[in-house]
């Protein structure tokens, strides 16, 4: 949940209003949650570092912070767009948007199950991961106002010997609105590679997919959000290819159970 009280409303008048909201939260939580069939369910909320008005409240309501997250950016230089100007994939890597239909335009499912399927296993071993059905994923994505199918991409490795290649990495991006007015830039939603195709170049290769996309439509630059505490190394990753931290976020956790 995120909740969002004026900045100028007076403090005594702001504590007010961000106490009605808590409440408000848990009322709302515990609807979903017995909607769901659960016995318990987790809030889950947010502040910038710098913020702590926003800290305190989600202290005061019973929330703990759990993780902190860099904010990343990396500028697009319009060179990339060119072919040849990145690196191409490592051999065997293969780098493609999902699949069309021909004649409705709309994706393949079965690229979308791959790309879903490929992320919850990749995930199994990240902070707070829990289990989402392919409905409820494909669902969540297209309910985002810069969800693109045309920003999903699929890494695929040729296995030893023959046979078809296989799915190994997937990236969903998305548009990100420019601030003022100015042009929209791109934003990985989603990178995850299988534990058995890591140290491959596909995580790389990927995101350079991502950055000659981002030029060939003009975009200033691509963002991505990166654990803080993440034990893949992927900060490590994003630095090496030129991103640099923005800002700081936090998640705030509580697990409430769930009555009538």
């Amino acid at each position: 949940v995120s909740a969002v009280v004026d900045p100028e409303l007076e403090p005594d008048v702001a504590d007010r209003v961000a106490r009605s909201l808590a409440r408000l939260v848990v009322v709302l939580a515990a609807e979903v949650g017995a909607a769901r069939g659960l016995t318990s369910t987790q809030v889950d909320s947010g502040a910038f570092a710098d913020d702590q008005r926003q800290q305190a409240w989600l202290s005061g309501s019973g929330l703990e912070h759990v993780r902190s997250w860099w904010q990343m950016s990396r500028p697009v230089d319009p060179r990339e767009a060119e072919d040849g100007f990145l690196p191409a994939p490592d051999p065997g890597v293969v780098i493609r948007t999902v699949a069309r239909d021909p004649e409705t335009g709309m994706p393949l499912e079965s690229d979308l199950a791959a790309v879903h399927d490929v992320l919850e296993t990749a995930f199994t071993d990240h902070f707070n991961y829990h289990e989402e059905t392919f409905d409820e994923f494909v669902s969540r994505l297209r309910e985002d106002p810069g969800h693109r199918w045309d920003h999903w991409w699929i890494a695929e490795l040729q296995p030893d010997g023959d046979g078809p290649p296989e799915p190994a990495g997937a990236l969903v991006g998305a548009v990100s609105p420019g601030a003022d007015g100015g042009p929209d830039s791109s934003y990985v939603e989603y990178l995850g590679v299988l534990r058995s195709a890591r140290g491959r170049g596909v995580a790389t290769s990927l995101l350079r997919a991502v950055f000659a996309d981002a030029a060939r439509r003009g975009r200033p630059s691509v963002g991505i959000e990166v654990d803080q505490d993440s034990s893949t190394g992927a900060a490590g990753l994003y630095l090496s290819m030129g991103f640099t931290t923005s800002y700081v976020t936090q998640s705030w956790h509580v697990d409430l159970p769930v009555r009538p």
